[in-house]
C-alpha cells in the first residue's frame, strides 16, 4: 500500500478572532448607521407632519344633509346624534340613520357618557335616554330641570329648582325613579351644578352661599358604594370655599373631578373619598371651558389685539401642556377624539395639536357646523351646510 504523504497546516488563531472580531465591528456599524438613519428619516417625518400646516384638503365622499337652523351635533360612539327642539337623531358617518327620537322641547340639552345619551329640556320637564340602538326610556320631572348628567349604564342625575329648594333625582335608563335628595337654601346653599361618575357610584354638587354679603361655595361628594353607605347620608367629603363661586364640575374619569371656578379650578381625584389634588388659578377673564378624559382646556380674554384670545391646556395634573394665543372669533372650541384642539366659527376653523402647533387652518366659504376626527393624521369629517364630508388634508 502507497503511503501518502500528509502536510500539517498551522493557522494563527488570533489572527482570525481579529478577523472575525473586525468583520462583527463591520456589521454591527453598519446595523447601527442603518437604525439611525432609519429612525432620523421617521422622526424628520414625524416633526414634518406634526409641524406642516395644512390649508386644503380632498373631498373622499360626500353626502347631502339635511337639517332645520337649530340643529346642533354632538359625537357619539363613532356616530353623530343631531338634535333640536322636534327630535334627536343619531346617524353614522355614512349619514344612514341608526335611530330616531321625537319630542317637543323648549331648550334641548345633551349630555352623553360612554354608550348613552340624555337629552333634557332645560327648565322644562322632559328627559329622553338612548343608547347605540335606540331609545331606552322617558323621565318625567314634576319640577324644572336646571341640570342632566348620565353614566356610562345610562343611570341619570337630575338638578331641578323650585321655591329656592334645589332637588336631586336619580333615575335609571328606562326611567324608573331610584333616589332623591333635598338641598334646602337656608341649611346648604343654593345649588349651582352636580357631577356623577362615570359608574354612577360618586356624585359631587357645588352649593352657593351667600350671607351678609360674603360669598362661599361649598363642594360636597357622595359615595353610592358600600363605602358611602357607611357614612351619613352617603355625604363622604365637603369642602368650602370663600370668595369663591364653582358654577360648574365635572368628572372627567370615574376617580378625577374638576371644580370649574371664577379665576380657579380644584382638582379631586380619590376611588371612594375625592381629595383636593391640585388648583389651577389665572388671573384672567376665563372665556371658555373644554375638556375631555385627558386634558382640560380654557379660552381667556388677551390683551394682545392682534390675538384677542389665549388657549392654555392641561393634563388630568394640573400640570400646563401647551399654551397659545389665536384670533378666530370662534363659536365652539373643544377636543377632537384624538385629543387635538378644534377651534370653529361659521366661516373658519383651525384644529392645533397638543404641542400648540397649528396644524390645519381653513376659511370655508360655505358655513361648517362641526369637525369630527375620523381615524389617521389627516382624516377627518366635515359637516358642512346640507353636506357631510369625508376629507382628507393635503
Amino acid at each position: 500500500m502507497d503511503k501518502q504523504a500528509y502536510r500539517v497546516v498551522t493557522s494563527n488563531v488570533n489572527e482570525m478572532n481579529e478577523k472575525i472580531h473586525r468583520h462583527r465591528r463591520r456589521v454591527l456599524s453598519l446595523a447601527v448607521l442603518v437604525v439611525v438613519l432609519v429612525l432620523g428619516t421617521l422622526t424628520g417625518a414625524y416633526i414634518y407632519l406634526q409641524t406642516r400646516v395644512y390649508t386644503e384638503y380632498d373631498v373622499i365622499e360626500s353626502m347631502e344633509r339635511k337639517d332645520s337652523n337649530e340643529t346642533r351635533f354632538a359625537e357619539f360612539q363613532g356616530n353623530i346624534i343631531k338634535y333640536n327642539k322636534d327630535g334627536a337623531t343619531c346617524i353614522n358617518m355614512s349619514n344612514h340613520m341608526v335611530w330616531n327620537q321625537t319630542y317637543e322641547m323648549q331648550s334641548p340639552m345633551i349630555d352623553i357618557c360612554e354608550g348613552y345619551a340624555a337629552v333634557a329640556d332645560k327648565k322644562g320637564d322632559n328627559i329622553y335616554v338612548m343608547d347605540m340602538q335606540g331609545p331606552c326610556g322617558e323621565i318625567k320631572t314634576t319640577m324644572p330641570i336646571q341640570r342632566v348628567q348620565v353614566a356610562n349604564q345610562g343611570t341619570v342625575a337630575v338638578l331641578m329648582e323650585r321655591d329656592g329648594t334645589g332637588y336631586i333625582h336619580l333615575y335609571d335608563k328606562q326611567g324608573n325613579f331610584l333616589a332623591e335628595g333635598e338641598l334646602h337654601t337656608e341649611n346648604s346653599g343654593y345649588p349651582l351644578d352636580i357631577a356623577i361618575s362615570k359608574d354612577a357610584k360618586k356624585m359631587a354638587v357645588s352649593l352657593l352661599d351667600v350671607n351678609e354679603g360674603k360669598v362661599k361655595t361649598t363642594i360636597k361628594f357622595y359615595n353610592f358604594d358600600s363605602f358611602g353607605r357607611e357614612e351619613i347620608d352617603n355625604v363622604v367629603g365637603e369642602f368650602s370655599y370663600a370668595e369663591m363661586v364653582f358654577p360648574q364640575l365635572e368628572f372627567l374619569t370615574n376617580d378625577v373631578m374638576a371644580a370649574f371656578g371664577n379665576g380657579v379650578t380644584e382638582i379631586f381625584a380619590g376611588t371612594q373619598k375625592p381629595q383636593p389634588q391640585k388648583k389651577i388659578s389665572t388671573e384672567l377673564e376665563i372665556r371658555s371651558i373644554f375638556y375631555n378624559q385627558k386634558y382640560m382646556g380654557f379660552v381667556y380674554a388677551n390683551e394682545n389685539s392682534e390675538s384677542p384670545y389665549k388657549m392654555q391646556v392641561f393634563d388630568l395634573a394640573g400640570k400646563e401642556v401647551f399654551s397659545r394665543d389665536f384670533n378666530i372669533q370662534y363659536e365652539e372650541i373643544g377636543f377632537l377624539e384624538n385629543s387635538e384642539v378644534c377651534v370653529r366659527s361659521e366661516s373658519e376653523c383651525a384644529i392645533y395639536t397638543l404641542r400648540g402647533w397649528e396644524k390645519f387652518y381653513s376659511n370655508f366659504d360655505k358655513s361648517i357646523k362641526k369637525v369630527l376626527s375620523a381615524g389617521g393624521i389627516r382624516n377627518y369629517i366635515f359637516l358642512r351646510e346640507g353636506e357631510t364630508q369625508k376629507v382628507r388634508l393635503k
